[in-house]
């Protein structure tokens, strides 16, 4: 979950080597919910995980991605947690596609169902998306790792005076998530973002399958 967006999403450019050997690696994984592969891609606000998730999807052919701007509202910020539990990962454990509604961020109301199949790599991605309750369905937690205060002010400045008074309640509400349920330390690969692109380095918990101490970069 970021403040959510009321204009469109910059244009992705190609993904490098480090995302496509990275996509590898995830597809290898086992499946860690039904048949799904459910990648968690959290991070501070503003830290840049919409744009390296819409990459990684692309490496990975197209994987679908659930972004928690669409299941979360304004007056649940964290609150979506059964929300996720019932839409998608029960459907999901049994092998079936999910089926959720999208939170309309402008009508302040949830909108028509929109499908998420059940393909062998899932993402999800905002922030809480690697959070305690859905951790045992994850195949893996990465973490954009970008400190708090730059997320914070790269976010304020992406998003404009529009949604000014948005984030001096997001940050307040964001920072008491991540004292309660940090992610963090329960990530299995970090993501740093260069100029040339991305390093994917290990994460504080180390473990992402057989290869898992790796170094990759752009």
């Amino acid at each position: 979950m970021d403040a959510p967006r009321l204009t469109s999403p910059r244009p992705l450019r190609r993904p490098g080597p480090a995302i496509h050997q990275l996509a590898a690696r995830l597809r290898r994984l086992p499946p860690s919910c039904g048949p799904v592969r459910l990648i968690g891609v959290d991070g501070y606000a503003g830290s840049g995980k919409s744009t390296f998730a819409g990459r990684l999807a692309e490496a990975l052919g197209g994987a679908p991605v659930l972004r928690i701007d669409d299941v979360a509202s304004h007056t649940e910020l964290f609150g979506w947690t059964d929300r996720v539990l019932t839409d998608v990962v029960g459907p999901f454990g049994r092998g079936a596609g999910a089926v959720y509604a999208p939170y309309d961020w402008r009508a302040r109301s949830f909108g028509p169902p929109r499908a998420l199949p059940a393909a062998p790599v899932v993402l999800i991605e905002g922030v809480g998306a690697g959070r305690r309750a859905l951790r045992p369905f994850l195949a893996a937690v990465l973490w954009m790792d970008l400190d708090r205060e730059t997320a914070w002010a790269r976010g304020r400045a992406r998003d404009g005076a529009e949604q000014r008074e948005f984030w001096d309640g997001w940050v307040e509400a964001e920072r008491a998530h991540f004292a309660e349920d940090p992610t963090r330390p329960f990530a299995n690969l970090v993501i740093r973002q260069r100029s040339e692109g991305y390093e994917v380095l290990p994460g504080p918990l180390g473990t992402l399958g057989p290869d898992h101490e790796v170094t990759l970069g752009d």
